[in-house]
């Protein structure tokens, strides 16, 4: 979307060759703050001496230090936040995880969004906002679903979903569990939609469904809703 354009590092491929595996230099990539708002997250809640025993054990370097100009390889994301849920309780992955996404959040509206752009956003009827911030999303979706597919839909509910989902191949759980996708949504609605707009995740593969689905309601869709149906 033209109305939000966006700073980031060049495309990395990420298509594997027909009926072969992804080359070392084809690795799909995902915007690093996949792993620096982990990690930040990780310092405030648990503590650097287990941050550090989280980081050794997904295999990156315990200092956490990644360049927030660079894009970083999926598997080093994927490692990382199973890494966070196999050596924390659930309550305490899902507040880590949580954490990170606002705080992805905070940095995509501080460096990628121009301020212009925001505020226009925050101008216009609260459903139209929504979809030019999904559709926004969409078109940058490789910058933090690596090799995932993602698209939107506009109805009433409008709603994200991403196929292949990088973070939950290796994770699976009962009840939707794209944590950090929730919370960065969350914010971006919460700072430039809706204040009171809900993200929820609706199916998740990691749960068995084909794709991660997140829905967001906007002020006063559910109301209207109601009185639709009466």
């Amino acid at each position: 979307m033209s109305a939000i354009p966006a700073t980031q590092p060049e495309r990395m491929p990420v298509a594997a060759p027909a009926g072969g595996s992804m080359s070392e230099s084809a690795v799909a990539r995902i915007g690093p703050n996949a792993i620096i708002q982990v990690v930040a997250a990780l310092d405030d809640m648990v503590g650097e001496d287990l941050r550090a025993d989280i980081l050794r054990a997904a295999g990156l370097p315990v200092s956490g230090c990644v360049s927030p100009n660079e894009m970083v390889d999926e598997r080093d994301v994927i490692a990382l936040h199973g890494e966070v849920r196999r050596a924390l309780d659930a309550d305490t992955a899902r507040a880590v995880l949580r954490e990170a996404g606002s705080r992805t959040g905070d940095y995509i509206l501080v460096h990628r969004i121009p301020k212009p752009a925001q505020y226009l956003l925050r101008a216009l009827p609260k459903v139209t906002a929504a979809r030019l911030l999904l559709m926004a999303i969409e078109r940058h979706s490789w910058t933090f679903a690596g090799s995932g597919q993602v698209s939107v839909c506009g109805g009433r509910r409008i709603s994200l979903t991403i196929r292949d989902n990088p973070l939950t191949r290796d994770h699976r759980s009962e009840t939707p569990d794209c944590i950090y996708y929730a919370a960065t949504l969350q914010r971006l609605y919460a700072r430039l939609v809706d204040r009171r707009a809900q993200v929820r995740e609706t199916a998740c593969s990691a749960a068995g469904s084909p794709a991660c689905r997140f829905e967001i309601m906007p002020r006063g869709a559910g109301r209207t809703a109601r009185r639709s149906a009466a």
